[in-house]
C-alpha cells in the first residue's frame, strides 16, 4: 500500500503527495495528476496500479487535503478555477518529478480531466519530464500549445464528451502531427471520465482496460 509523504517543490517548499512504491526501488516513475475531485481514493488506487506494473508512482495534492464529492460539480469548478495551472505545474508537478528521477530513473507524468491538462502542460514545460499521457484533458492554448510538446506524447480522448469535445482533439491531433511530434492519440466511443470506476455513470470498463494497458506499453517503451 501506498502513503501520503512531502516532498519538495522546486522553490523549496514542501508539498503533499500520496506515494506507491514498485518493487524495485530504481523503478521509472510515474507522476499522476488528479481529477478537479481532488486527490480521491480512485486518484490513490491508479498510483497503486502503477506500482503493481513496475512504476513508483506519486500523486501531488495540488488542492492541499480538499477533496470535493463526486456529486458537486460546482465546488469542484470553483476548487479547479482557483488552481494556477501553470505555477502547480512548475512547482509541484515540477518537484514530484524530480522527487521520483532523484532515485535514478526515467519518470512520465499523467493525469485525468483536469490532470490531463497538465500533463500537456508538464510536457511543454517540465525540463526533466520524459514521457507524458493525458486522459481526456487539454489545456488553453494560452497555457500550452501542442507544438511546444517536447517529449513522447499519448493522448486518451472520448467521443461523447462536451468538455474536451472531438472537435478539440481533432485540432490537437493535426498540430503534434505538423510539428513533427512523437505522439499516439486514441479516442473511444465513451463518455468523459470513462477511466474512473467510481462514478459508474461514465465508467466504461472495457475501455478503461484499453486505454490502461496502452498507457503501461507507452510508458515502458519510453521510461525503460
Amino acid at each position: 500500500m501506498g502513503k501520503m509523504i512531502t516532498y519538495k517543490r522546486t522553490d523549496g517548499h514542501e508539498a503533499l503527495g500520496y506515494l506507491a512504491e514498485a518493487a524495485n526501488p530504481r523503478a521509472p516513475g510515474v507522476v499522476v495528476i488528479q481529477e478537479w475531485w481532488g486527490l480521491q481514493g480512485q486518484i490513490k488506487s491508479v498510483c497503486e496500479q502503477f506500482a503493481a506494473a513496475g512504476f513508483n508512482a506519486l500523486a501531488p495534492d495540488l488542492y492541499n487535503g480538499r477533496v470535493v464529492p463526486y456529486h458537486d460539480s460546482a465546488a469542484a469548478n470553483a476548487a479547479m478555477s482557483s488552481l494556477d495551472f501553470k505555477d502547480a505545474t512548475q512547482q509541484a508537478v515540477r518537484g514530484a518529478v524530480q522527487y521520483l528521477k532523484s532515485k535514478g530513473a526515467k519518470a512520465g507524468l499523467t493525469g485525468f480531466c483536469m490532470g490531463g491538462a497538465v500533463a500537456v502542460i508538464g510536457a511543454v514545460h517540465i525540463p526533466e519530464l520524459d514521457a507524458a499521457v493525458s486522459f481526456y484533458g487539454l489545456p488553453p492554448a494560452t497555457v500550452a500549445t501542442a507544438k511546444g510538446i517536447r517529449v513522447p506524447f499519448q493522448g486518451h480522448f472520448a467521443n461523447q464528451d462536451d468538455w474536451v469535445t472531438p472537435a478539440a482533439v481533432d485540432g490537437f491531433e493535426q498540430e503534434l502531427k505538423s510539428a513533427g511530434k512523437t505522439y499516439e492519440i486514441y479516442r473511444y466511443d465513451g463518455q468523459h471520465a470513462f477511466m474512473n470506476s467510481d462514478r459508474k455513470e461514465v465508467y466504461s470498463a472495457v475501455n478503461a482496460k484499453l486505454a490502461w494497458d496502452r498507457c503501461i506499453t507507452f510508458f515502458k517503451k519510453y521510461l525503460a
